[in-house]
Formats: structure tokens, C-alpha cells, sequence
């Protein structure tokens, strides 16, 4: 059993930063690809930010640059920079990590979601 904790959203006005963590106790972090999804009102969940096994980051065109996905295997954490916030960047995010075990086989755990608030 794997719970994640997902500290770090909250409110921020527009061009402030967060830095969202995502840690997996318990787990063996390097075996697993990282994601960070987010979800708007009234809107589809959408993903925002992968780092792969080894360590290659891929972003949303939405990104523009402003976030950062980085992981600490040691710490079992990943986390999300995020910066130059817009209004619009205002959703829950989720972290996920997913690991394929086998064919048509594998772990996917979901954090509960953080909600980030970005408004004056």
C-alpha cells in the first residue's frame, strides 16, 4: 500500500510561484515515472508534467517555459515548480506515479490533489 502526500498548493497572486512536492513513502521512487496532472472547474483532467526513469521531462505547450518538474529518488519526492502564475493555471494537481510491472501489467498510484489558487 502506497500513500501519496501532496503539501504545497495554496493561494498565490498572479506572476507568484509555488513549489509543489509530491512524496511516495515507502516505495522505490527511481523504478517509477512521475506525473503531474491538474484539473480545472469545470474542465478535464489534463497532465502538465512528466520525468521519466531516467530522468527526461516532458511539458504541456500550456507550460510556456514557467514549470519544472524534478525528482529526489533518496527522498522518494517529486516535485513541481511553478512560476509566473496565471489565472488560468487555477486546478487541483495531482501527482501520479506509475510503474509498468509487467506486460499489460503495472502500479499506478494517485495523490488526493492539491488545490492551487491563482487570483488578486
Amino acid at each position: 500500500q502506497v500513500q501519496i502526500v501532496e503539501p504545497g498548493g495554496g493561494l498565490v497572486q498572479p506572476g507568484g510561484s509555488l513549489r509543489l512536492s509530491c512524496a511516495v513513502p515507502g516505495s522505490a521512487l527511481s523504478l517509477f515515472v512521475m506525473y503531474w496532472y491538474r484539473q480545472a472547474p469545470g474542465k478535464q483532467r489534463e497532465q502538465v508534467a512528466r520525468v521519466t526513469r531516467g530522468d527526461l521531462t516532458t511539458y504541456e505547450e500550456f507550460v510556456e517555459g514557467r514549470f519544472t518538474i524534478s525528482r529526489d529518488n533518496a527522498k522518494n519526492t517529486v516535485y513541481l515548480q511553478v512560476n509566473n502564475l496565471k489565472p488560468e493555471d487555477t486546478a487541483i494537481y495531482f501527482c501520479d506515479a506509475n510503474r509498468i510491472t509487467g506486460v499489460g501489467e503495472g502500479l499506478d498510484y494517485w495523490g488526493q490533489g492539491t488545490q492551487v489558487t491563482v487570483s488578486s
